[in-house]
């Protein structure tokens, strides 16, 4: 690994028994850029999180962060104290004040940034008396953020930073990400399904994707609802008006490398019908 990459992947993998999470994934982020790790959801996006973070032990390949080896225990310690974490679940201490989950925080840190909390705190507009449990999600979001913003980190990692935030509380997060990495000079590793957002603050790219491991099978369905099955290389897409779930647990079947449900539109709709006729 170079000194201007602060994440390095080669070849990583990840199965879980007879599922492949993540399959020769090559990545490199450069140090202090915001890196849009993007896919659909069930791609290993996640996964492969965890792994940087010695969460979870790769099945094989290479993980490196800061130029040291995410799987080892040791160095997996000193990667994440330099490096601040956001999850999807915004995971917090429900029965805390956000002045006490800001003060418990700041203990464990002693890089922690008074400047940094003041600021965010004002911006993000964090009552100090409310319990986290009475905050909105939008609200818990933007504490969490300040929470690993403050803490001096040199990374940022973010799962599905923005999910559920209305298009306001979106735009705020990605501005205060911006402004932040402009200021601060730190590296942000987001992961998102959404194109827009990726498009919007993203310097560098990654798209990681997963379908079948060979040409999609040429299956059929009995669950109620199909309307129509179309096979392309090694995607097959299922277009059907109810049984999602029976659908997923026949498709499991085949053994996909990942299943994904997705709602249409009526315009998506409408093309498929026009193209099918056609």
């Amino acid at each position: 690994m170079t000194d201007r990459l602060v994440i390095e992947t080669s070849g990583l993998r990840k199965t879980y028994g007879a599922h492949e999470a993540v399959r020769g994934l090559n990545l490199a982020v450069p140090r202090g850029s915001i890196f849009g790790f993007l896919g659909r959801n069930g791609a290993g996006k996640t996964t492969t999180i965890k792994i940087l973070l010695g969460m979870v032990r790769a099945s094989g390949g290479d993980a490196r962060v800061f130029g040291l080896p995410a799987g080892a225990a040791g160095a997996s310690v000193d990667i994440r104290s330099r490096t601040g974490f956001v999850g999807e679940d915004k995971e917090l201490y429900d029965y805390m004040t956000v002045e006490e989950i800001v003060r418990f925080t700041a203990v464990f840190y002693p890089r922690w940034r008074a400047d940094l909390e003041q600021r965010y705190r004002k911006a993000f507009e964090l009552p100090a008396d409310r319990r986290v449990k009475a905050l909105s999600k939008g609200m818990r979001t933007k504490l969490a953020l300040l929470l690993a913003l403050c803490r001096g980190a040199e990374l940022l990692i973010l799962d599905e930073p923005t999910s559920g935030l209305d298009p306001a509380m979106t735009e705020e997060v990605l501005q205060a990400l911006v402004s932040h990495v402009a200021a601060e000079e730190m590296t942000v590793f987001f992961s998102s399904h959404q194109i827009a957002e990726v498009d919007q603050i993203a310097d560098h790219i990654a798209i990681i994707d997963r379908v079948f491991d060979g040409d999609a099978p040429d299956a059929r369905f009995s669950a109620p609802g199909v309307v129509r099955i179309r096979r392309k290389g090694r995607v097959l897409t299922v277009l059907a008006s109810s049984g999602a779930d029976r659908l997923v647990e026949e498709a499991r079947a085949f053994n996909p490398v990942s299943v994904e449900i997705a709602l249409v539109t009526l315009k998506e709709i409408f093309l498929e019908t026009v193209t099918a006729e056609a």
